[in-house]
């Protein structure tokens, strides 16, 4: 498999505040194509209005109006990154903050070809121009009267938080802002930010998520990070968990970690990688579930008391009223002052689902780091160099980042402690549990509450994230350190389960490229060790004739594979010849009308294995008639390679087709030698 790209966990959008709130929602009425010009027009002349009032409240309504795609054509066409850039760097923090708002949804929502304009029409100055000028901010103490009667909403680090999540949007989308952050010092300014992280862990995760984009296969990058800068994620690292925001913190940070692996002494790789994996399995312990039930019914005791004592004010203010008839305005005046007072003491933000969502978002993210652990390449055994690993991770680096010089990792040495440390922090174990479909309790719970609805989608990606892990962990580890073949038997068979006890399997696109990946992974393991397979025939037909017809590729391909590996388990043994046969029948079926040359590819690589030997493969081989269906469909493969090939196709999947073609012509000429043999 390749490497599993980290993905990132979608924020949630910018929302003006106060008076701006009507002429946001105004614009966000706005309804495609031609008619979206109408608001957009009006809110992009605002920008140049004399009163810093408008300027924030036309910034808010952007913010909302890039929101809706059929907006984006008219506002490219009437230049509006270069109309908000300006306003990076408005006098009033309060513009600032909105016009940084909404530059991060418009990058957000605007995807590759957005972020890459914007970088054209060199939004870069004034976003690095800010973030300098709020480093600077958090160095100084000294602030203008309007600063200060501003600090609360308007704070230096808020519009930090705003900026950063720009500059990492564009980041992930463009390498020419990759260059430009390398070459302005971007990474000092960000590292101050991230340093703030026991009092602002929400600006700090924004940075953390950057990080992790910008170090990822960035070798000018690498060079910058001196002993000072590593020490900054090691505080990080190394900080007690007070919230599951910081857990959240404390993943990424170890994910950037894992990026710079290349800069760090080799000689502090066993401290690292077990640090690392330590907190990975520490985020991968917790019961997602469970969280999910306990902080939604925290959250309704919360709103229940905060209930009763507005409702007992309220009836305190009822009293009042009637003791003092005589100074009814007065009385009046009181409560509104009383019901002020009672709702400041709600909360802002609904603090459970925000650390609930932390927690699914540190547990994915933290199954896609081990999944990047895995992609290392693996090399022989005999080629491994004999280092002790150390299990003192508490001690984490202590002296590892004070040694920026000497002796760096080396394949072999990171390869060894990764495979140490995956089974000595029973990653397997973990993973292999985070496979399980998602509480049956929690995800009714958040199926009847809008706000909570979405993280039924996050656990549901959770699975399939630990699936895709449980495929890499298979293919790379020993079957020891899997627990050995019953282990892996009990794993099929809870594969299996997954996948059968849900009846539109074929429908659930995600999780049926991770299972079938898994499922693959696992076979293949289980083949090559002679271990028995625990899926039935029937089982094995189900799951083909359902993947087969997904438009995924990768599905298709996965079906294909499966069933070439169980059908050549099958070739070898007795009483097979019918489930040989079905298997052939199919497989050629797919040969011939998949539309993908890269299916039609390996469903020929399983035709190969199938009926490579054994005496029931030869007498299907002949009662399919394999030999006139691979001849007829030959020279149509051939032209289809010449005539789809070019254009379609990456380098490297064309030549695998070339090698499929070749040993089509050597199978046809195997094939050929049997069946006289056999008729003979």
């Amino acid at each position: 498999m390749g490497k599993s790209r980290t993905k990132r966990f979608k924020r949630p959008q910018f929302s003006p505040t106060g008076d701006c709130q009507a002429d946001a929602a105004a614009a966000a009425n706005g309804t495609g194509g031609e008619d979206d010009d109408g608001p957009a027009a009006e809110l992009l002349e605002k920008l140049q209005h004399p009163s810093a009032e408008v300027r924030e409240c036309a910034c808010a309504g952007l913010a909302r109006l890039v929101q809706q795609r059929p907006a984006l054509p008219g506002l490219a066409r009437r230049d509006a990154v270069r109309r908000l850039g300006p306003l990076l760097l408005d006098p009033s923090l309060a513009v600032r903050e909105t016009a940084a708002g909404a530059l991060r949804n418009l990058s957000a929502c605007g995807g590759f070809e957005v972020c890459d304009d914007m970088v054209t029409k060199d939004i870069m100055t004034p976003l690095v121009a800010l973030l300098k000028e709020c480093s600077a901010g958090l160095d100084s103490n000294e602030m203008s009267p309007q600063e200060k009667k501003d600090q609360n909403r308007n704070s230096i680090e808020n519009i930090a938080n705003e900026a950063v999540n720009v500059l990492w949007n564009i980041c992930e989308c463009s390498s020419r802002a990759v260059s430009i952050f390398n070459k302005e010092g971007c990474l000092e300014i960000v590292l101050k930010y991230l340093s703030r992280f026991p009092t602002n862990v929400d600006l700090a995760i924004s940075v953390a998520y950057c990080l992790q984009t910008v170090t990822e296969d960035n070798a000018e990058l690498l060079k910058s990070f001196s002993a000072t800068a590593l020490h900054v994620l090691e505080s990080v690292l190394l900080s007690p968990v007070s919230s599951m925001e910081s857990l959240l913190l404390k993943t990424l940070v170890a994910g950037t970690i894992w990026n710079l692996k290349d800069v760090i002494p080799c000689k502090s790789q066993a401290e690292i990688i077990n640090a690392l994996l330590k907190i990975l399995s520490e985020v991968l312990e917790m019961d997602a579930g469970e969280t999910v039930i306990q902080m939604k019914e925290a959250e309704m005791q919360r709103l229940k008391t905060a209930a009763e004592a507005e409702e007992i004010l309220e009836n305190t203010n009822g009293d009042d009223l009637i003791e003092d008839d005589e100074m009814e305005g007065i009385s009046r005046k009181r409560k509104v002052r009383r019901k002020t007072f009672v709702s400041d003491l709600l909360p802002a933000t609904d603090k459970e689902l925000r650390e609930t969502i932390a927690l699914l978002t540190a547990q994915q993210t933290a199954l896609e780091i081990i999944v990047n652990m895995c992609c290392n390449e693996d090399p022989s055994d005999d080629e491994w160099e004999e280092l002790s690993s150390s299990d003192e991770s508490d001690a984490f680096m202590e002296n590892s980042f004070n040694e920026c010089g000497g002796q760096l990792f080396s394949p072999l040495c990171l390869s060894h402690e990764v495979h140490t440390a995956l089974t000595n922090y029973l990653i397997p174990k973990k993973v292999f549990e985070k496979t399980a479909f998602p509480n049956s309790t929690a995800v009714d719970l958040c199926s009847r509450n809008p706000t909570w609805k979405p993280l039924i989608r996050k656990m549901n990606t959770i699975q399939c994230r630990a699936l895709l892990c449980l495929q890499s962990l298979v293919s790379l580890l020993d079957v020891e350190h899997l627990g050995g073949a019953a282990a892996l038997q009990t794993l099929a068979q809870h594969l299996s389960q997954l996948l059968f006890s849900q009846p539109d399997f074929a429908k659930r696109a995600d999780f049926l490229e991770a299972i079938s990946s898994a499922l693959r992974a696992l076979l293949q393991t289980m083949a090559s060790k002679n271990i028995s397979q625990c899926m039935t025939p029937d089982q094995l037909m189900t799951l083909c004739k359902g993947g087969i017809h997904s438009s995924n590729v990768g599905v298709r391909v996965n079906v294909v594979s499966i069933l070439g590996i169980t059908g050549s388990v099958l070739a070898k043994e007795d009483g097979t010849l019918e489930t040989l046969k079905n298997i052939g029948c199919f497989l050629l079926e797919v040969t011939t009308k998949d539309p993908s040359l890269v299916v039609a590819g390996e469903a020929l690589d399983a035709l190969f294995d199938v009926f490579a030997d054994g005496k029931e493969a030869e007498r299907a081989s002949i009662q399919i008639k394999l030999l006139s269906a691979l001849k007829e469909f030959q020279p149509v493969f051939k032209m289809k390679i010449r005539k789809e090939g070019k254009g379609n196709y990456s380098t490297d999947q064309l030549c695998v087709l070339d090698n499929v073609k070749m040993n089509l012509r050597r199978f046809i000429a195997y094939q050929e030698t049997v069946e006289k043999r056999l008729t003979s």
